[in-house]
Protein backbone atom coordinates (compact mmCIF):
# COMPACT_ATOMS: atom_id res chain seq x y z
CA UNK A 1 0.00 0.00 0.00
CA UNK A 2 1.48 3.21 -0.82
CA UNK A 3 2.13 6.04 1.72
CA UNK A 4 0.69 9.41 1.06
CA UNK A 5 3.86 11.87 0.58
CA UNK A 6 3.69 14.85 2.86
CA UNK A 7 5.57 18.17 2.13
CA UNK A 8 6.33 20.43 5.36
CA UNK A 9 8.05 23.72 4.57
CA UNK A 10 9.75 25.08 7.30
CA UNK A 11 10.73 21.66 8.65
CA UNK A 12 13.55 22.70 10.63
CA UNK A 13 11.31 25.59 12.76
CA UNK A 14 10.17 25.18 16.09
CA UNK A 15 6.72 24.07 15.19
CA UNK A 16 8.11 22.30 12.42
CA UNK A 17 10.57 20.00 14.27
CA UNK A 18 7.59 18.89 16.55
CA UNK A 19 4.97 18.12 13.11
CA UNK A 20 7.66 16.60 11.54
CA UNK A 21 8.26 13.73 13.99
CA UNK A 22 4.75 13.07 14.47
CA UNK A 23 3.65 13.17 11.11
CA UNK A 24 6.24 10.69 10.53
CA UNK A 25 4.24 8.17 12.21
CA UNK A 26 1.67 7.98 9.23
CA UNK A 27 3.40 9.72 6.29
CA UNK A 28 6.24 10.04 3.46
CA UNK A 29 7.28 13.13 4.97
CA UNK A 30 9.40 15.71 2.60
CA UNK A 31 11.00 18.54 4.53
CA UNK A 32 11.93 21.55 3.26
CA UNK A 33 13.59 24.22 4.77
CA UNK A 34 16.53 26.89 4.26
CA UNK A 35 18.48 25.33 7.19
CA UNK A 36 18.47 29.11 9.31
CA UNK A 37 17.83 27.28 12.38
CA UNK A 38 18.59 23.44 11.93
CA UNK A 39 21.53 24.05 15.06
CA UNK A 40 19.62 25.48 17.25
CA UNK A 41 18.18 21.83 18.30
CA UNK A 42 19.45 21.89 22.06
CA UNK A 43 18.60 17.54 21.94
CA UNK A 44 18.81 15.64 19.06
CA UNK A 45 16.40 15.27 16.87
CA UNK A 46 15.21 12.42 14.19
CA UNK A 47 15.03 13.69 10.41
CA UNK A 48 12.35 13.37 7.74
CA UNK A 49 11.93 10.94 5.42
CA UNK A 50 14.06 12.82 3.00
CA UNK A 51 15.27 16.59 3.93
CA UNK A 52 15.69 19.08 1.02
CA UNK A 53 17.64 22.41 2.25
CA UNK A 54 16.52 25.46 -0.06
CA UNK A 55 15.03 28.74 0.44
CA UNK A 56 11.36 28.57 -0.06
CA UNK A 57 11.68 31.62 -2.31
CA UNK A 58 12.93 29.10 -4.85
CA UNK A 59 10.92 26.28 -4.62
CA UNK A 60 10.51 24.59 -7.86
CA UNK A 61 8.00 21.78 -9.69
CA UNK A 62 10.22 19.09 -9.36
CA UNK A 63 10.19 19.63 -5.37
CA UNK A 64 6.98 18.41 -5.53
CA UNK A 65 7.17 15.50 -7.21
CA UNK A 66 5.04 12.47 -5.89
CA UNK A 67 3.94 15.07 -3.11
CA UNK A 68 0.16 14.44 -1.72
CA UNK A 69 -0.23 16.90 0.67
CA UNK A 70 1.41 20.43 1.84
CA UNK A 71 1.75 21.69 5.17
CA UNK A 72 3.47 25.35 4.65
CA UNK A 73 5.08 26.56 7.93
CA UNK A 74 8.10 28.32 6.10
CA UNK A 75 7.92 31.88 6.51
CA UNK A 76 9.78 35.23 8.59
CA UNK A 77 8.18 33.69 11.58
CA UNK A 78 7.01 36.51 13.53
CA UNK A 79 5.92 40.46 13.89
CA UNK A 80 9.37 41.85 15.27
CA UNK A 81 11.44 39.61 12.63
CA UNK A 82 8.73 40.54 9.79
CA UNK A 83 10.13 44.18 10.57
CA UNK A 84 13.97 43.55 9.87
CA UNK A 85 13.09 44.20 6.05
CA UNK A 86 9.12 44.57 5.27
CA UNK A 87 9.92 43.76 1.49
CA UNK A 88 12.19 40.97 2.39
CA UNK A 89 8.80 39.97 4.28
CA UNK A 90 6.38 39.95 1.47
CA UNK A 91 8.83 38.44 -0.66
CA UNK A 92 8.87 35.43 1.38
CA UNK A 93 5.66 35.16 3.23
CA UNK A 94 3.42 36.23 0.50
CA UNK A 95 5.13 36.29 -3.12
CA UNK A 96 6.72 32.38 -2.25
CA UNK A 97 3.35 31.09 -0.81
CA UNK A 98 1.38 32.02 -3.81
CA UNK A 99 4.88 30.56 -6.37
CA UNK A 100 3.95 27.14 -3.75
CA UNK A 101 0.58 26.97 -4.14
CA UNK A 102 0.53 27.56 -7.72
CA UNK A 103 2.89 25.03 -8.15
CA UNK A 104 1.52 22.55 -5.86
CA UNK A 105 -2.10 22.47 -7.98
CA UNK A 106 -0.34 22.13 -10.94
CA UNK A 107 1.72 19.24 -9.54
CA UNK A 108 -1.77 17.57 -8.43
CA UNK A 109 -0.82 18.03 -4.62
CA UNK A 110 -4.53 17.48 -3.33
CA UNK A 111 -4.45 19.55 -0.26
CA UNK A 112 -2.71 22.62 1.00
CA UNK A 113 -2.47 23.35 5.37
CA UNK A 114 -1.79 26.60 5.37
CA UNK A 115 -0.17 28.04 8.80
CA UNK A 116 -1.43 31.95 9.20
CA UNK A 117 -1.43 33.80 11.97
CA UNK A 118 -4.05 35.58 14.60
CA UNK A 119 -1.59 38.67 14.07
CA UNK A 120 -4.07 39.90 11.08
CA UNK A 121 -6.51 40.62 13.80
CA UNK A 122 -4.33 43.40 15.09
CA UNK A 123 -5.47 45.91 17.58
CA UNK A 124 -9.51 45.12 18.14
CA UNK A 125 -11.91 45.51 21.23
CA UNK A 126 -11.48 43.04 23.45
CA UNK A 127 -14.79 42.85 25.14
CA UNK A 128 -15.61 40.82 22.14
CA UNK A 129 -14.28 37.77 21.16
CA UNK A 130 -12.54 37.74 16.77
CA UNK A 131 -13.84 35.04 14.49
CA UNK A 132 -12.88 34.14 11.92
CA UNK A 133 -15.40 35.67 9.78
CA UNK A 134 -17.48 38.59 10.80
CA UNK A 135 -14.57 40.03 12.69
CA UNK A 136 -12.58 42.96 11.28
CA UNK A 137 -8.76 42.30 10.01
CA UNK A 138 -6.92 45.03 11.07
CA UNK A 139 -2.90 44.00 10.08
CA UNK A 140 -0.67 46.48 11.69
CA UNK A 141 2.69 44.97 11.01
CA UNK A 142 4.22 43.68 7.36
CA UNK A 143 4.30 40.00 8.84
CA UNK A 144 0.19 39.94 9.68
CA UNK A 145 -0.18 41.73 6.55
CA UNK A 146 1.64 39.04 4.50
CA UNK A 147 -0.41 36.32 6.04
CA UNK A 148 -3.86 37.73 5.44
CA UNK A 149 -3.12 38.41 1.44
CA UNK A 150 -1.48 34.91 1.25
CA UNK A 151 -4.94 33.29 2.87
CA UNK A 152 -6.98 35.56 0.42
CA UNK A 153 -5.07 34.00 -2.60
CA UNK A 154 -5.23 30.74 -1.50
CA UNK A 155 -8.99 30.87 -1.55
CA UNK A 156 -8.76 31.52 -5.36
CA UNK A 157 -7.13 28.50 -6.03
CA UNK A 158 -9.30 25.99 -3.43
CA UNK A 159 -11.74 23.79 -5.71
CA UNK A 160 -12.46 20.13 -5.82
CA UNK A 161 -8.88 18.56 -7.03
CA UNK A 162 -7.27 21.36 -4.49
CA UNK A 163 -8.73 21.44 -0.88
CA UNK A 164 -6.63 24.45 0.41
CA UNK A 165 -7.46 25.61 4.70
CA UNK A 166 -5.56 27.97 6.45
CA UNK A 167 -5.19 28.01 10.87
CA UNK A 168 -4.40 30.39 12.42
CA UNK A 169 -2.61 29.80 15.66
CA UNK A 170 -2.60 31.44 18.88
CA UNK A 171 1.11 32.38 20.21
CA UNK A 172 2.24 28.61 20.60
CA UNK A 173 4.25 27.69 23.88
CA UNK A 174 5.55 24.55 24.59
CA UNK A 175 8.46 21.82 24.57
CA UNK A 176 10.41 21.85 20.77
CA UNK A 177 13.59 20.32 20.49
CA UNK A 178 14.05 24.00 18.32
CA UNK A 179 12.83 25.64 21.45
CA UNK A 180 12.18 29.14 21.36
CA UNK A 181 12.36 31.49 23.87
CA UNK A 182 11.37 34.48 22.61
CA UNK A 183 7.59 33.80 22.49
CA UNK A 184 6.05 35.01 25.64
CA UNK A 185 4.78 32.34 27.64
CA UNK A 186 7.90 30.26 26.98
CA UNK A 187 10.17 33.26 28.15
CA UNK A 188 8.04 33.99 31.02
CA UNK A 189 9.03 30.18 32.10
CA UNK A 190 12.68 30.48 30.97
CA UNK A 191 13.14 33.35 32.76
CA UNK A 192 11.92 32.05 35.35
CA UNK A 193 13.61 29.45 35.70
CA UNK A 194 16.94 30.66 34.81
CA UNK A 195 17.17 33.95 37.01
CA UNK A 196 14.11 33.51 39.31
CA UNK A 197 11.84 36.62 37.92
CA UNK A 198 9.17 36.27 36.19
CA UNK A 199 9.84 39.55 33.66
CA UNK A 200 7.29 41.28 32.06
CA UNK A 201 8.00 43.64 29.25
CA UNK A 202 4.56 45.71 28.69
CA UNK A 203 1.88 46.84 31.12
CA UNK A 204 0.69 43.21 31.82
CA UNK A 205 -2.76 44.07 29.99
CA UNK A 206 -2.73 42.77 26.37
CA UNK A 207 -4.45 40.07 25.86
CA UNK A 208 -2.87 36.85 24.65
CA UNK A 209 -4.63 33.55 23.28
CA UNK A 210 -2.00 30.63 23.52
CA UNK A 211 -2.15 27.64 22.35
CA UNK A 212 0.51 24.29 23.41
CA UNK A 213 2.80 23.41 20.07
CA UNK A 214 1.51 19.87 20.05
CA UNK A 215 -1.93 20.63 20.07
CA UNK A 216 -1.07 23.10 16.82
CA UNK A 217 0.28 20.31 15.46
CA UNK A 218 -2.96 18.12 16.12
CA UNK A 219 -5.09 20.59 14.33
CA UNK A 220 -2.56 20.85 10.95
CA UNK A 221 -3.02 17.17 11.07
CA UNK A 222 -6.89 17.28 11.20
CA UNK A 223 -6.43 19.79 7.93
CA UNK A 224 -4.98 16.94 6.27
CA UNK A 225 -7.59 14.16 8.28
CA UNK A 226 -11.04 16.20 7.90
CA UNK A 227 -13.27 15.35 4.80
CA UNK A 228 -12.51 18.08 2.60
CA UNK A 229 -16.26 18.89 2.56
CA UNK A 230 -15.68 19.96 6.11
CA UNK A 231 -12.89 22.54 5.90
CA UNK A 232 -12.76 23.23 2.03
CA UNK A 233 -11.62 27.05 1.81
CA UNK A 234 -12.12 27.97 5.57
CA UNK A 235 -9.69 29.33 8.25
CA UNK A 236 -9.68 28.57 11.70
CA UNK A 237 -8.75 30.11 14.93
CA UNK A 238 -6.03 27.53 16.74
CA UNK A 239 -7.01 27.66 20.25
CA UNK A 240 -8.46 26.12 23.21
CA UNK A 241 -11.55 26.52 25.12
CA UNK A 242 -11.35 29.75 27.55
CA UNK A 243 -7.85 29.92 25.43
CA UNK A 244 -7.48 33.69 25.94
CA UNK A 245 -5.16 35.48 28.63
CA UNK A 246 -3.56 38.33 29.62
CA UNK A 247 0.06 38.64 29.98
CA UNK A 248 -0.22 39.18 33.63
CA UNK A 249 -2.25 36.32 33.22
CA UNK A 250 0.59 33.78 31.84
CA UNK A 251 2.98 35.50 34.00
CA UNK A 252 0.46 34.99 37.55
CA UNK A 253 0.25 31.04 35.59
CA UNK A 254 4.45 30.66 35.57
CA UNK A 255 4.25 31.33 39.42
CA UNK A 256 1.93 29.32 40.57
CA UNK A 257 4.16 26.36 39.22
CA UNK A 258 6.87 28.47 40.56
CA UNK A 259 5.86 30.51 43.71
CA UNK A 260 9.66 31.62 44.58
CA UNK A 261 9.72 33.25 41.74
CA UNK A 262 9.02 37.38 41.73
CA UNK A 263 6.94 38.79 39.28
CA UNK A 264 8.84 42.17 37.74
CA UNK A 265 7.69 44.73 34.90
CA UNK A 266 10.38 45.73 33.34
CA UNK A 267 8.74 49.08 31.88
CA UNK A 268 10.56 48.37 28.19
CA UNK A 269 7.27 48.09 26.24
CA UNK A 270 4.85 49.74 28.45
CA UNK A 271 2.40 49.88 25.67
CA UNK A 272 1.70 47.12 23.23
CA UNK A 273 -0.59 47.74 20.23
CA UNK A 274 -1.70 43.84 19.82
CA UNK A 275 -4.32 42.70 22.01
CA UNK A 276 -6.86 41.19 21.50
CA UNK A 277 -9.30 37.98 22.42
CA UNK A 278 -10.13 35.44 19.78
CA UNK A 279 -12.71 33.03 19.47
CA UNK A 280 -11.66 28.99 18.91
CA UNK A 281 -16.19 27.95 18.24
CA UNK A 282 -15.52 27.07 15.07
CA UNK A 283 -12.42 24.41 15.47
CA UNK A 284 -13.77 23.30 18.13
CA UNK A 285 -17.44 22.47 16.73
CA UNK A 286 -16.50 21.87 13.37
CA UNK A 287 -13.39 19.52 13.78
CA UNK A 288 -14.19 18.24 16.79
CA UNK A 289 -14.00 14.73 15.61
CA UNK A 290 -10.40 15.20 14.32
CA UNK A 291 -9.07 18.49 16.79
CA UNK A 292 -8.48 17.55 20.40
CA UNK A 293 -6.55 20.03 22.10
CA UNK A 294 -5.32 18.69 25.90
CA UNK A 295 -2.70 21.29 27.14
CA UNK A 296 -3.02 23.86 29.44
CA UNK A 297 -0.80 26.36 31.17
CA UNK A 298 -0.05 24.33 33.50
CA UNK A 299 0.67 21.02 32.33
CA UNK A 300 2.78 23.16 29.68
CA UNK A 301 4.45 25.22 32.38
CA UNK A 302 5.87 21.87 34.02
CA UNK A 303 6.70 19.84 30.88
CA UNK A 304 9.09 23.23 30.23
CA UNK A 305 10.15 23.03 33.87
CA UNK A 306 11.55 19.13 33.36
CA UNK A 307 12.91 19.66 30.12
CA UNK A 308 15.03 22.49 31.48
CA UNK A 309 16.09 20.05 33.62
CA UNK A 310 16.76 17.47 31.71
CA UNK A 311 19.28 19.51 29.30
CA UNK A 312 20.50 21.73 32.46
CA UNK A 313 19.33 25.27 30.48
CA UNK A 314 20.66 27.87 31.87
CA UNK A 315 20.50 31.92 31.28
CA UNK A 316 22.80 32.15 28.30
CA UNK A 317 20.54 29.38 26.75
CA UNK A 318 17.61 31.30 27.17
CA UNK A 319 19.08 34.96 26.08
CA UNK A 320 21.38 33.12 23.17
CA UNK A 321 21.28 32.91 19.14
CA UNK A 322 19.77 29.29 19.21
CA UNK A 323 16.28 30.10 21.45
CA UNK A 324 16.04 33.75 19.59
CA UNK A 325 15.20 34.14 16.08
CA UNK A 326 15.82 37.67 15.53
CA UNK A 327 19.46 37.29 17.72
CA UNK A 328 19.72 34.52 15.78
CA UNK A 329 19.16 36.44 11.91
CA UNK A 330 21.15 39.12 13.18
CA UNK A 331 23.93 37.01 13.92
CA UNK A 332 24.14 35.26 11.01
CA UNK A 333 24.04 38.71 8.87
CA UNK A 334 27.27 39.16 10.06
CA UNK A 335 29.14 36.46 7.84
CA UNK A 336 26.72 33.57 6.71
CA UNK A 337 23.92 35.31 5.30
CA UNK A 338 23.64 38.51 2.54
CA UNK A 339 20.49 41.47 3.15
CA UNK A 340 18.30 39.22 0.98
CA UNK A 341 18.81 36.78 3.62
CA UNK A 342 20.60 34.18 1.50
CA UNK A 343 23.41 32.65 2.15
CA UNK A 344 26.50 34.01 1.09
CA UNK A 345 28.76 31.64 -1.44
CA UNK A 346 25.74 28.94 -0.78
CA UNK A 347 27.28 28.08 2.25
CA UNK A 348 25.26 26.74 5.05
Amino acid sequence: MKTNKILVTGNLGYIGTVLTDVLKDSFDVVGYDSGFFKDCNLVDVSPPNKQIYKDIRDISIDDLKEIDFVIHLAALSNDPLGELNPSLTNEINFLSTKKLAILSKENGVKRFVYVSSQSMYGISDTSIEVDEINSEKNPVTEYAKTKWDAEIFLNTLNDENFTVVSFRPSTVFGVSPRLRSDIVFNNLVACAYTTNKIEIKSDGTPWRPVIHVRDVVSALIAGINAPSKVISGKSYNVGIKDGNYTVKDLADAVKKIMPKCEIIFTGEHLVDPRSYKVSFKRILNELNEYYKPSWTLEKGGLELINFFNEINFTEKDFRGTKTNRIANIKEKLKSQLDNNLRYINNVK
